[in-house]
């Protein structure tokens, strides 16, 4: 019973514990491979802030998902957000480039899979402290991204486990997948693992990217790229990928893109287990963004925080030493994200003034000085607004500030190093909306499906906020449960 299974999920994240769901709530035996060692389940999957995005009516719709009623719930304002509206920043933040069936089964499907999820035991929260301000004694979310789940990435990863122990899931830990088993017919009968073979009626591989492999970012995101440091697990190095393709799989999406983000200077080359998410520094549109030279090199205020921050991390790269500074003043200190500006060890400066800041800081005093200089002259006086694109832009300016420009003038003043952190890369296999893997003749692989970031077409050059876990959600669940009937009957239900 360790070797064979009726499903075989490769990888423990999101993606793989809803395949690992739906596959066994038809009644499949499923067996769970993981690479890491027990204390590593949970993949990218753990170190997220755990939220996802999904469409809803109302706030009434999504008071019937989130686990416990909240005392501010009756002064929360929440916007609709529905299929339509999901589609648009899909094909917008990806420059027209998301494969529209698979993005139209997304924004389609995501609803009802949080409720079918929240049967399994996740439970769901409004993220307040994260995608929400207060403004005249109500609580105003933006961005399409109020959901998450209780704990974030930690406590979605327990609930997970807690959900396939009840139902039998076995998962093996220590298990490094590198080839898919093809009998002579070409069907999928399972994988290996160096000299160990693992078979089953189907096969789900949720493994996620190559964000982990220094020489594949090199190769595929291009100069630098082996520089940038990991937000999550070690253990996705594109193994998984390489032995789908291999086995004749069709590669799909972006391979020279990638979702990375502001990173905290001071974070470890990979995913930090006890700080998970809070090494990451959002709130980037409050503030100025410069390099060592003290010069800015963004419009921090171009668009929602949630549709910019998935690309920036790669403009922080490309920067002398592959640093930033976020500058903040006493005005804006207050709005920062407790979790991240606060994180133990945090690579934090504070002084009186800006020369001062730019030299406990590293950087360039004249240049930094003359930066804001400049961009206080360019501010104009108006409301200002963190809860909608408030229009407070700079003027005169060549590289503008287009929202949220307040001018820097009240000490003491801040100052946060960060680089560039890699979440998952975008390249991956080509998908149909079932899950399953379509060869290089675009005929399906019998018996082979894939999830989450091994699923290749749905991301390019950009990323909505929270995207990642409604698609790992979304076609996990799909390939789960056509793995199930393909392993139990030999025909797809689709």
């Amino acid at each position: 019973m360790d070797f064979h299974a009726d499903v075989i999920v490769v990888g423990t994240g999101n993606a793989g514990f809803c395949a690992a769901h739906a596959a066994a709530e038809r009644g499949a035996r499923v067996l769970m491979l993981e690479k890491g060692s027990e204390g590593t389940i949970g993949g990218n999957t753990y170190f997220t802030a755990g939220a996802i995005r999904t469409t809803y009516q109302d706030i009434e719709d999504l008071a019937d998902v989130i686990d416990d009623p909240d005392e501010r719930l009756p002064y929360t304002d929440i916007d609709p957000y529905s299929p339509a509206d999901f589609a648009a920043d899909m094909r917008r933040v990806t420059l027209g480039r998301c494969d529209p069936t698979l993005t139209d089964a997304m924004v389609h499907g995501v609803a009802d899979t949080v409720r079918w999820m929240r049967g399994h035991g996740v439970r769901f929260r409004l993220q307040y402290e994260r995608q929400a301000y207060e403004m005249e004694n109500r609580f105003r979310f933006w961005g399409g991204l109020p959901l998450a789940t209780v704990d974030g990435g930690k406590g979605l990863v327990a609930q997970h486990l807690a959900a396939a122990e009840r139902a039998g899931v076995r998962v093996r830990c220590d298990t490094a997948v590198d080839r898919v088993l093809r009998d002579p017919d070409g069907r999928v009968v399972g994988v290996a693992a160096g000299t160990t073979e693992f078979r089953a009626g189907a096969v789900v591989l949720a493994a996620g990217g190559f964000q982990a492999s220094r020489m594949m970012r090199a190769q595929y995101l291009g100069p630098n790229w082996d520089l940038a440091k990991v937000r999550g697990t070690p253990h996705n190095t594109g193994g998984v990928l390489t032995a789908a393709l291999r086995a004749g799989a069709q590669s799909a999406g972006h391979w020279s893109g990638c979702h990375a983000v502001a990173w905290d200077a001071k974070a470890p080359e990979s995913g930090d287990l006890e700080l998970t998410n809070r090494l990451t520094k959002q709130s980037y549109p409050l503030s100025i963004v410069v390099n060592t030279a003290g010069r800015r090199f963004l419009d921090e205020g171009a668009e929602i925080r949630n549709y910019t921050y998935a690309k920036y991390g790669a403009e922080i790269l490309r920067q002398p030493g592959a640093l930033a500074f976020q500058i903040f003043d006493a005005k804006t200190a207050p709005l920062l994200r407790e979790a991240e500006y606060e994180a133990p060890g945090v690579s934090r400066f504070q002084a009186d003034s800006i020369a001062e800041l730019a030299e406990q800081a590293g950087i360039d005093a004249a240049g930094l000085t003359a930066t804001v200089e400049e961009y206080n002259a360019a501010t104009r006086p108006g409301p200002f607004n963190p809860a909608v694109k408030d229009g407070l832009g700079t003027t005169g300016l060549t590289l503008p500030k287009s929202n949220w420009a307040q001018p820097l003038d009240q000490p003491p003043y801040l100052a946060f190093a960060v680089t560039c952190g890699i979440t998952f890369t975008f390249g991956g296999v080509k998908i149909d909306t079932s899950g399953r893997v379509i060869d290089e003749a675009d005929e399906v692989i019998p018996g082979l499906f894939a999830a989450g970031e091994m699923a290749g077409g749905l991301f390019f050059h950009n990323y909505p906020g929270g995207s990642g876990l409604a698609a790992g959600s979304v076609f996990g669940r799909r390939a789960g449960a056509e793995a199930a009937a393909l392993a139990s009957t030999g025909v797809l239900t689709s």
